[in-house]
Order: C-alpha cells, then sequence, then structure tokens
C-alpha cells in the first residue's frame, strides 16, 4: 500500500524541491488527501483495461493525475496517458513540466471543465480533486457526456444553489443559514448522485479521507454499467426530489 511519506517525497521531488522551497504544513495535509484518492485510483483500476487514458479535471498543477500514473498505475504494468483540463496557464505549465520530471506522458489543455470540445472520447478514468461549486456539476456533465468508464469525483464547496434554495422553502424549512447550509450541501449531494446513477452508472459516495484532514473528504465512486431498470428508479427518485420546489 502506498503511504504517505511516499506521496510527501514526490510531491518534494516534483513541485516543492524543483522551485528552491520545502514542504509546508499545507502540502502535507495535500499529501494526506493525494494518498487516500490514490488508493482509490488503484481500486477503480482493477476493473479498467491495461491501456489506460485518464483525465484530470481541474487539475491545478496535475498531483492526482501524475502520481497516479507515477506511483500506482504504471508499477500496476499499465500503459498511461493523461490528459490534463485546466483553465489556468500558469498551473496547467506546471503541470507539464511537473510530468517531465516524472516521465509520464502528459497532455495539458487548457480549458474550463465544463468546455466538453476540451474532453477526449471515453476516457478510462477521471479524477477530478476540489471542483467548487458549479465546477463539480459542470465537471460531472461533462465527464458523462465523453461516457468516461469510471470516474472519481472530490467535490468541494457547494456554493449557492437555486434548486436548493426552492425545495427548502416548498418543504417549510427555516431560513437560519446554517440549517439552510447543511440542507443545500445535503441536496446538492444527493442531485449529482442520482443524475450519475440516472445516466447509467453505479455510484458509491464514501470517505476518501479522515474528516480531520478536509471537510471534502466524500468522493463520488461511478462506474459506467448501463443498467436501465436501476437508471429508470434514479431518474425518478431525481424527478421527485426536484418537484418539492
Amino acid at each position: 500500500m502506498l503511504a504517505k511519506g511516499d506521496v510527501e517525497d514526490w510531491l518534494d521531488r516534483l513541485y516543492i524541491d524543483a522551485a528552491g522551497a520545502t514542504l509546508h504544513r499545507e502540502d502535507r495535509k495535500k499529501a494526506a488527501e493525494i494518498t487516500g484518492l490514490l488508493a482509490e485510483v488503484a481500486r477503480a483500476a482493477a476493473r479498467l483495461p491495461s491501456d489506460l487514458l485518464i483525465v484530470d479535471a481541474a487539475t491545478g498543477k496535475g498531483y492526482v493525475g501524475i502520481l497516479a500514473a507515477k506511483l500506482v498505475l504504471v508499477p500496476m504494468g499499465r500503459r498511461v496517458r493523461v490528459v490534463a483540463l485546466e483553465r489556468d496557464p500558469e498551473r496547467a505549465a506546471a503541470a507539464a513540466a511537473a510530468a517531465v520530471r516524472a516521465g509520464v506522458s502528459l497532455e495539458p489543455r487548457i480549458a474550463d471543465v465544463g468546455d466538453r470540445d476540451a474532453w477526449p472520447a471515453e476516457p478510462s478514468l477521471v479524477v477530478a480533486p476540489h471542483a467548487c461549486g458549479a465546477a463539480g456539476d459542470a465537471l460531472l456533465d461533462a465527464a458523462v457526456a465523453a461516457r468516461a468508464r469510471a470516474i472519481l469525483a472530490v467535490p468541494c464547496c457547494t456554493g449557492a444553489s437555486a434548486a436548493a434554495d426552492a425545495v427548502a422553502e416548498g418543504l417549510g424549512l427555516p431560513r437560519h443559514t446554517p440549517v439552510r447550509r447543511g440542507f443545500a450541501e445535503t441536496f446538492v449531494a444527493a442531485v449529482r448522485t442520482l443524475r450519475l446513477e440516472a445516466a447509467g452508472y453505479e455510484t458509491e459516495v464514501v470517505s476518501f479521507v479522515a474528516p480531520t484532514v478536509t471537510p471534502y473528504h466524500l468522493v463520488w465512486r461511478a462506474r459506467r454499467v448501463g443498467e436501465p431498470v436501476r437508471s429508470r428508479e434514479a431518474a425518478a427518485r431525481l424527478a421527485r426530489l426536484l418537484s418539492h420546489g
């Protein structure tokens, strides 16, 4: 099993030491999150073919995609190509440079995660750490449209949700901010889960790291199975959920 110390060493080698700095506390926290996600990648890869096309969506500097290839998939004997989607050119360039240092095949594409033209068709696996707010929904929509075989998504801050507000009003929930915020987070998580299942994905929502590491400790594991009965049931549940607004 991959240890957090191994991830820290590679973060230092690829990103920190290369910039003449040292690991900080936030880097060690990031290493814990990445270690948990890499375990999820290894689990997902067991059901994927030998030649893998990985989309690292909202990649930032490419931590997850590069380290997944270097530390998990290549040691498993897999051939891996990573497409990194990132809207910030400087971060995309940093990801490309780190991939060269790691010896990983990575193609940076400067684009928003919701830009479907930027996505390759039928990626083997989509990894998506910390897509914020509406970007999390756009990412899932794009991954489904690209017919990704598997998705590992870790949404972070939920942001405003008009649908959640409408349903909260319809149910007569109090307007106190902590109550509404908690409801909105649960509502958005439920909608994302049902949308994936309605699109033909067997979906689990589990903790990939301890909640003491990050409040955004849930990963959506989705695997395209195309089971029509399950899809219809999920679509019906989704319709009922949204109808309360």
